[in-house]
């Protein structure tokens, strides 16, 4: 099938809020190894026994990793009306279009390997991510999917002034940015993407509920990750 009609649609809003404290600059940043963006950040398996047909996962697999030489965003399905699975992938905006593609490759074996054929599935590496559910099937709302927030603490004053800073900037950036923004803010580095279908002061709000957590959840830590899933129910 091809991209799914957003009228028929469950699909979930999500962003990747990324903030890096310290003396981390864009140049430091662009350096890393392609390797870098192949590392599992996490998995999310259901917790009971929910197969689905390999037939179909393997045909989502192939349609996802197929378009993912050509898009950073793709939304597709496979199967019929009465038995089918919907899915996506994202990239990281600034990757290439093979870095993306090399990256996405690596999803279908991830989930094999930690969820079998077993769904709703999101495997997150950290230059892309993929995720699926069996048509039908309504997700729970769970806004926090990952967080990690450094043991090192910020012991200099004015640190929450400059972190908040830099996290209004990206909340502006990802609006005029059309869902991406990386930027250094004085002596921090804040990357926030939205996923592909969330775009403008959609995409706004939702980092700006990222702010939130990690402002509460990660106080002055020198680094931290927060993925946020926001549900949204669209259709029959």
């Amino acid at each position: 099938m091809d991209n799914i009609p957003s009228s028929k649609t469950c699909f979930l809003l999500s962003l990747t809020l990324i903030l890096c404290f310290g003396n981390i600059n864009l140049s430091a940043v662009s350096t890393d190894s392609e390797s870098d963006h192949h590392n599992l950040v996490y998995t999310h398996c259901p917790n009971q026994n929910s197969s689905t047909d390999p037939q179909l996962l393997s045909s989502l697999f192939q349609q996802l990793v197929g378009q993912s030489s050509k898009s950073k965003f793709y939304e597709t399905s496979a199967g019929d009306e009465q038995v089918a699975i919907s899915g996506l992938f994202q990239c990281r905006n600034d990757l290439s279009n093979y870095e993306c593609h090399n990256c996405v490759t690596r999803l279908p074996e991830k989930s094999k390997s930690f969820c079998g054929t077993n769904a709703p599935v999101r495997v997150h590496l950290s230059g892309c991510y993929m995720r699926y559910k069996g048509e039908g099937f309504q997700t729970s709302r769970l806004e926090l999917q990952h967080k990690t927030c450094s043991e090192s603490k910020a012991v200099l004053g004015g640190f929450k002034k400059v972190r908040d800073g830099a996290f209004g900037a990206v909340e502006s950036g990802v609006v005029d940015g059309d869902g991406f923004c990386v930027l250094s803010y004085e002596s921090m580095h804040v990357m926030a993407q939205c996923e592909g279908n969330l775009r403008g002061c959609e995409c706004g709000e939702c980092v700006n509920k990222a702010v939130h957590i990690a402002q509460d959840e990660c106080g002055a830590s020198l680094s931290g990750e927060i993925m946020e899933d926001e549900s949204m129910l669209q259709g029959n």
